[in-house]
């Protein structure tokens, strides 16, 4: 597939992925079908691929607004924010609101976004719903992300997100950007 390819994963330097909510506190929390860290594993080594194949890198975390401080484990999984990726901390479900991130992205020439990461039906759904409203193509991980119950992640996985764009499996992903 050709780098200017208006389908498949991986498109530079339009394509950035964008990790969401893989911090301690939602990574431990009870998830499925996957576990917190099965799903930050795998974002791990997206975001690798993606780095290495000059892709921008998002990762998003959330904050609670109008607190003095934040509850321990409110920083990044270890691995998933690297120097040089772009970091967004919200303050509301979606990573759009209020985040400068299309902004960012717009800066970057980026035009499609994949997305990974935390709760399924929660922010990564509503990332994915604002993306659209933004004009991006999107792509979903369909194992790098989990939700609080397995039939919510399913029924998003392949009900819902097909609606926006694509659903894949990470092994798909990294396939296709070790061949770039």
């Amino acid at each position: 597939m050709s780098e200017t390819s208006k389908t498949g994963p991986g498109r530079a330097p339009g394509t950035a992925l964008v990790l969401i909510d893989l911090m301690p506190r939602i990574v431990a929390l009870p998830l499925a079908p996957y576990t917190g860290e099965e799903v930050a594993a795998r974002c791990a080594r997206l975001a690798e691929a993606f780095r290495t194949g000059g892709r921008p890198v998002v990762a998003v975390r959330v904050e609670r607004p109008n607190v003095a401080e934040q509850p321990p484990g409110s920083g990044f999984v270890e691995g998933i924010a690297r120097p040089g990726d772009i970091e967004v901390v919200k303050r509301t479900v979606g990573a759009f609101h209020g985040t400068g991130l299309h902004e960012q992205l717009h800066g970057l020439g980026v035009d499609r976004l994949v997305l990974a990461g935390l709760v399924t039906t929660m922010g990564v759904e509503s990332t994915a719903r604002a993306a659209s409203d933004h004009g991006y193509e999107v792509e979903f991980v369909e194992d790098a992300m989990s939700a609080f119950a397995a039939d919510e992640h399913e029924f998003a996985v392949r009900r819902i997100f097909p609606r926006f764009g694509e659903v894949r499996p990470a092994a798909s992903y990294l396939e296709a950007l070790a061949t770039k």
